[in-house]
């Protein structure tokens, strides 16, 4: 499988990625935190890890450590506005239970 972006999410990327000046694409990875036991991490990339995988959807780059591919293959990455709120929205079928914020969650 892989990590996709909806073209709603590329185009927030790809506009972070313009304003920033630089940079490859997003890092995705996950780390242990929360009260589910896991969080999402994303940051910008500059350099690519040799053990990186890389995915691209709509022209935007998206790397993943192989450790957190395992609990994020098959994610969809969507940028959603739903009232005065807006930001990147994790689909990721191998969650069994998120905590009651948002937070975190379980695999």
């Amino acid at each position: 499988m892989a990590v996709r972006l909806t073209e709603s999410a590329a185009q927030h990327v790809a506009g972070q990625l313009q304003s920033r000046g630089e940079g490859l694409g997003i890092r995705l990875g996950v780390t242990t935190s929360g009260c589910s036991g896991m969080a999402y991490v994303l940051e910008f990339v500059d350099a690519v890890e040799p053990e990186d995988q890389v995915f691209e959807d709509h022209g935007v780059k998206v790397f993943i450590d192989p450790k957190s591919m395992t609990y994020l293959d098959g994610t969809e990455l969507d940028y959603v506005r739903e009232g005065l709120n807006e930001g990147l929205q994790f689909r990721n079928p191998n969650v069994s239970a998120e905590c009651g914020c948002g937070e975190s969650f379980t695999v």
